[in-house]
């Protein structure tokens, strides 16, 4: 396993990391048992893995966390998790909610302290209210010990240009000490300003989503081909619809998804990749895939030219 600074935190952590949300939801949502769930723990952190991401919008996921954790030391894991910063009916919480939302986090973990506290799916929108009501709370958890650093995770969905990230980081860039961002060979856009910001400030950078949906489904590949050959973003000679990263299966490269996670990895300001699954095979896989974490350079180099400009979720 290889291991990198987590910006400024000075965290050495595991360039895989594992997520607890997804479409699995540590095995929520594919029938896990609660010992298979324990057995699954056991394995990321016997393969090496030492950043475990939640969330207190993943169902049970905290709690299924701090059961299968109990008896491990506490120094071997770092802890990230998230709050919510809007109410269930879309305003904005107040203080005391976070607050009490932080000391649940902290009950469901099995847990004195969190390392990495993020703000969940932040937007542009909300960005200044959040750093002028709620911030304030984190801050105030830090300085109780309750959790290490601060960092918030974008909402890359509706700003699939991460606005948010640049504007938390040219407007108050010592708040923040990491940040959950989303960068694969799909989704480039964040090496445009987003990386650089952080690599300049020195902020801790956790690679989310990095295979989802489109990139490991061969159709649904090529119909997002077909769409962006058709309004112009790629050129109609540029690559194959029927097969269109097939050409990055050579060397060390076993398949697209392997691909994947290696162009995820290969940019200075990433420190981990989250991984999500909650099948042990999956995991195994994906860690192989990072034992080389880079592409050929030239491989990488034609990924950039033909979608390092496309910001769209997808």
């Amino acid at each position: 396993m290889h291991y990198r600074k987590l910006g400024k935190t000075e965290l050495d952590v595991s360039l895989v990391s594992f997520g607890s949300g997804g479409p699995s939801k540590l095995g929520q949502n594919t029938g896990l048992s609660s010992n298979e769930q324990n057995d699954l723990i056991r394995n990321v952190l016997d393969s090496g893995i030492n950043l475990i991401d939640s969330s207190e919008g993943y169902g049970e996921s905290e709690a299924i966390l701090g059961r299968a954790l109990l008896g491990s030391q506490r120094d071997s894991y770092i802890l990230a998790t998230k709050c919510l910063y809007k109410s269930p009916e879309g305003g904005m919480r107040r203080p005391g909610d976070l607050k009490l939302s932080i000391d649940r986090c902290l009950e469901r973990l099995s847990t004195d302290y969190i390392d990495i506290m993020q703000f969940h799916v932040l937007n542009s929108s909300d960005y200044f209210q959040v750093v002028d009501e709620l911030y304030p709370v984190m801050k105030k958890a830090k300085e109780e010990g309750k959790i290490r650093f601060i960092g918030f995770s974008e909402q890359f969905k509706t700003e699939p240009d991460h606005r948010v990230v640049k504007l938390a980081l040219t407007t108050h860039p010592g708040l923040w000490d990491t940040v959950m961002l989303k960068y694969g060979i799909l989704n480039q856009y964040a090496a445009k300003e987003a990386l650089p910001l952080c690599e300049k400030h020195n902020i801790g950078v956790i690679n989310m989503a990095v295979i989802r949906e489109k990139l490991p489904n061969p159709q649904l590949l090529a119909e997002q081909i077909k769409i962006w050959k058709a309004e112009g973003r790629i050129e109609e000679s540029d690559i194959s619809e029927d097969t269109p990263l097939d050409w990055l299966i050579h060397g060390d490269v076993q398949s697209v998804v392997d691909a994947g996670y290696k162009f995820a990895a290969d940019h200075n300001a990433i420190s981990t990749v989250l991984t999500g699954t909650s099948s042990t095979r999956h995991l195994r896989a994906n860690i192989e895939s990072l034992e080389i974490p880079s592409l050929p350079s030239f491989d990488r180099i034609r990924l950039e030219r033909l979608f390092g400009d496309i910001a769209i979720y997808i």
